[in-house]
């Protein structure tokens, strides 16, 4: 499950059973990734925060599969398997069409993102690319290139937010060597209106 010693569902008191109900799916499954905080349960209870509010909340304004798709592109640059397959089954689930979500896997894997994407889209994934594989090239220019094709400061904004929490998500997996072993592939957590609802379905 990972490189580093984890404390189950059935084995967890106090401050970490009460974060892990929040957290939990079905059959009282957590995810490998939230259960690697267990040494550390405050650790889950921020990343758990800005995970919800980043990609599953109900202000953002990209389509909930857009955000997911951000996800797993900057999963795949960054050679995390455990993100790639967690997201791509999110976002297949919410496209509903099976050709659709092929068609996007193809375009990330191929880095050949014109198959999938055009417009702000297009843009915004472009920008992923940038941002994740030489991020202390970033300049103001890359910004202002973006407004230029229309999208405003605060999309900007939640698109850099989830590229960035992706970064974070993919160091914490390849780093201590988390797998998908016993989770429930694409879980997320389902109400968008409420910052503190956490539980994955």
């Amino acid at each position: 499950m990972s490189w580093i010693k984890t404390i189950p569902y059935e084995a967890a008191t106090g401050a970490l059973k009460r974060l892990y109900d929040k957290v939990k799916g079905p059959d009282n499954n957590v995810d490998n990734i939230m259960m690697t905080h267990s040494l550390r349960p405050h650790t889950m209870k921020g990343h758990m925060a800005i995970y919800k509010n980043v990609l599953h909340h109900s202000q953002n304004t990209f389509p909930k599969w857009f955000l997911e798709a951000l996800g797993v592109y900057v999963s795949h640059l960054n050679g995390c398997r455990y993100c790639f397959d967690h997201h791509f089954a999110g976002m297949e689930r919410l496209i509903g069409a099976k050709e659709k979500s092929n068609k996007i896997k193809s375009a990330i894997e191929s880095d050949l993102l014109k198959i999938a994407f055009s417009g702000k889209k297009l843009a915004l994934m472009q920008y992923a690319q940038r941002l994740t594989v030489t991020p202390t090239e970033a300049v103001e220019s890359w910004i202002t290139d973006l407004r230029e094709i229309g999208l405003k400061d605060g999309e900007i904004l939640e698109a850099n937010q989830v590229i960035s929490y992706f970064a974070y998500a993919n160091r914490m997996v390849v780093g201590l060597g988390i797998n998908t072993t016993g989770d429930i592939i694409g879980l997320s957590p389902g109400d968008m209106s409420d910052a503190d609802n956490w539980q994955h379905q």
